[in-house]
């Protein structure tokens, strides 16, 4: 299977719930606080980082402006070390029937660390983006993540295509999801291991990624509005994913799906 390039991601994350559970992970050098913030919140960031070991730095709240590259950080900013990308493979061995949500062109940073959140929260194994096109891991994700991001895999490759192509030879079932797909995403069967394919904002799913997908399928919308937001579609559909997984009986391994395709 192809490793993905070992890139980094920007050594800052911001805002209370993120910096929060980056100490708790241990992953941070040193927090930046603002210079006379005396909040409960702060306070407990504080604490946490003497318990844990870590510096502290109080500092002119215009230097944790700089730092964080925006004036929305709620006083305190974690600098730590540089955050490198998962191999794709390390996503196939968290357990034996990995749930994996795969993004198509999502570029919008807040979008894509919305999505990590909701596939923490889910129960996913991992994501798997791609290099061009698409959001990396940022400040602004780990942002939007709250937290999240510190507790999850990321894959990013050079062929997204072709990587769905390798995990359906790893035994993944590859579902992706439109809104013009005659199935609905309460047919499919989620018990077994899967890779969630979900396309970026307004472009949906390019042909070559839709091809490798075994078979795609759509959220019905009962309104007016014609489509999801990409971090909403992930929800609805992980949360079905868990649903079916915490139901599916110990025998139950796809072994019917594996017979169809």
């Amino acid at each position: 299977m192809s490793r993905s390039r070992e890139e980094s991601a920007p050594d800052v994350v911001y805002g209370i719930n993120a910096v929060a559970e980056a100490v708790r992970a241990q992953r941070v050098e040193h927090v930046m606080i603002a210079q006379n913030q005396h909040s409960r919140r702060v306070q407990e960031i504080i604490d946490a980082c003497r318990k844990a070991g870590v510096s502290v730095r109080f500092a002119p709240r215009a230097a944790l402006d700089r730092a964080a590259g925006t004036a929305h950080h709620q006083d305190v900013v974690a600098v730590r070390p540089a955050r490198r990308y998962d191999n794709l493979e390390d996503l196939l061995h968290v357990r034996e029937k990995p749930l994996l949500v795969v993004l198509d062109s999502v570029e919008d940073p807040r979008n894509l660390g919305a999505v990590v959140r909701t596939a923490v929260a889910a129960g996913a194994d991992g994501l798997v983006i791609p290099e061009r096109r698409a959001a990396g891991l940022s400040s602004t994700v780990a942002h939007a993540a709250a937290g999240a991001l510190e507790h999850t895999k990321v894959a990013r490759v050079t062929n997204l295509a072709r990587s769905l192509l390798e995990l359906k030879e790893r035994g993944l079932w590859i579902y992706g999801f439109e809104a013009s797909a005659p199935k609905s995403y309460l047919a499919l069967d989620y018990s077994g291991a899967c890779a969630l394919v979900l396309g970026g904002e307004g472009s949906g799913l390019h042909r070559l990624v839709r091809e490798a997908c075994d078979l795609v399928a759509q959220i019905p919308l009962y309104g007016p509005v014609q489509s999801l937001n990409v971090s909403v579609a992930a929800a609805v559909v992980l949360y079905e994913a868990a649903r079916q997984r915490a139901a599916a009986s110990p025998h139950l391994n796809g072994e019917s799906q594996a017979s169809e395709r």
